[in-house]
């Protein structure tokens, strides 16, 4: 998995609204959707006079100045941090082999997938902060995808999405209610989701996840995944009134 095969399949995955090109930058339209799908990118190197400009098309948008450092990009890091810029969400690509989590199937009737979401997975989303603006982003996913909805207790338990893009499946949204983690939910719902990436040609199971999010670290190291990428966020903060 090369970097730029990672963030390619990251965005067919969880796709903005749309792209714009401008000089050396992609700006995004995420429509509400979160940091993903409105942070631009830098397609080389940029000026001064460029920051500006991707400035004025973010707010253009109706977005803060935001922008997605990847590896390899230290001078966009310090021009940045320079201009006011500060870190957020540093974040890490974790995957293991697709047939090494599907080898073991989950228990029966603990988590399985579906598409279109169930109301009962909307509403577990909701719960989670996963709204309307993000789960938009799951409907126009335009690759294979999936949702997958696990049980515990005879209850819906927990809600994740998923989707394939070049032999690499991203799961995304994945979200476990209060009352049932730490039993085994979320482990299920990946072992459901590897066996339909299997179904549907994947070789890679991906998950992002933010460094200070220790559980979900933990879950996804139990599971042999192991980081394959990298990268933060520049955000400037708005001047004060």
């Amino acid at each position: 998995m090369t970097p730029e095969a990672l963030f390619a399949a990251q965005e067919a995955t969880w796709p903005p609204a749309s792209k714009t090109r401008l000089g050396p930058w992609c700006i995004r339209d995420g429509q509400g959707g979160g940091k993903r799908v409105s942070a631009a990118t830098a397609q080389g190197p940029v000026t001064e006079a460029e920051i500006d400009a991707a400035e004025a098309a973010m707010a253009d948008l109706d977005q803060p100045p935001l922008v997605m450092v990847r590896p390899g990009e230290d001078r966009l890091d310090a021009l940045l941090a320079a201009r006011g810029y500060a870190l957020v969400d540093p974040v890490e690509v974790l995957a293991a082999p697709v047939e090494t989590l599907a080898a073991e199937p989950p228990p029966p009737v603990t988590a399985f997938t579906v598409w279109e979401p169930l109301a009962i997975m909307n509403e577990l989303w909701d719960e989670a902060g996963i709204g309307p603006a993000r789960r938009a982003v799951m409907a126009r996913a335009a690759t294979p995808k999936t949702a997958v909805m696990g049980r515990q207790n005879d209850r819906a338990a927990g809600a994740a999405f998923a989707a394939i893009h070049g032999g690499l499946c991203f799961v995304h949204a994945m979200a476990v209610a209060a009352p049932h983690r730490r039993q085994g939910t979320a482990v299920n719902m990946m072992r459901a989701v590897a066996q339909w990436a299997q179904d549907h040609g994947a070789e890679q199971l991906a998950a992002l996840v933010t460094q200070d999010n220790a559980a979900a670290r933990a879950l996804y190291a139990s599971l042999g995944m192991r980081n394959v990428g990298h990268y933060h966020y520049r955000m400037k903060a708005p001047p004060m009134a």
